[in-house]
């Protein structure tokens, strides 16, 4: 990080550090594994027709995921932040080492084209280290192949369904039920099948396992 900000009158530090402390959400919702977990489970939903579980719970699941997910990487940028802090009460040089951790863990998950593309964007000259990018060149690679992947993820859960609600949009046409709509009958098999197999355990498992 620059010199210039490194020496910054601690006052100053303060404020630019509340100012950083403002975009925790952000960072929490687009740079962390909530971003992939959300979608699938809103693709999921979408995929089964239903509106339960409600949104507040969704929310809380893929909440209690990410930091079960990422509890190494958090108590990483904890300990890693907390050393120049205890040293010099440097404030922004404490946010910069503690930030290093989450940029490891977004670079282990970003697709190389992804980044490639804002790298080329940036510099002139490839970096010969990705120790030279900050976190915030990281990022839009990062939520980008997110994005990508989840809904790949999303397209796989999908494809069950659509193919049951298809086999009994064919079984109500042949018996000449036309009026009756098929998801009204295919969301109680839906829900069957997905029992039946414990969807929830494998795409949770799947969610999971999906980080490296």
């Amino acid at each position: 990080m620059d010199t210039a900000l490194q020496n910054m009158n601690p006052v100053l530090q303060l404020l630019t550090v509340m100012t950083l402390f403002s975009l925790l959400p952000f960072v929490f919702c687009c740079m962390t594994c909530f971003l992939r977990f959300t979608i699938v489970f809103s693709l999921l939903k979408t995929a089964m027709g239903v509106q339960v579980p409600p949104a507040l719970v969704t929310i809380g699941l893929c909440m209690i995921l990410t930091f079960y997910t990422m509890g190494g990487v958090f108590q990483q940028c904890y300990e890693q932040g907390s050393i120049p802090y205890q040293k010099n009460q440097n404030l922004i040089m404490a946010v910069d080492a503690g930030s290093k951790p989450l940029k490891e863990f977004m670079l282990k998950q970003t697709r190389e084209g992804d980044l490639a593309f804002f790298v080329d964007l940036k510099y002139k000259t490839p970096p010969k280290s990705p120790d030279v990018l900050t976190i915030w060149e990281v990022a839009p690679a990062y939520i980008l192949s997110e994005l990508k992947t989840a809904f790949e993820i999303g397209f796989i859960v999908f494809v069950p369904f659509i193919v049951l609600d298809l086999v009994v949009a064919n079984i109500l046409l042949a018996l000449g039920m036309f009026m009756l709509s098929p998801t009204i009958i295919s969301l109680p098999f839906k829900l069957l099948i997905f029992i039946a197999v414990d969807g929830w355990s494998l795409i949770v498992q799947g969610l999971v396992q999906s980080y490296n």
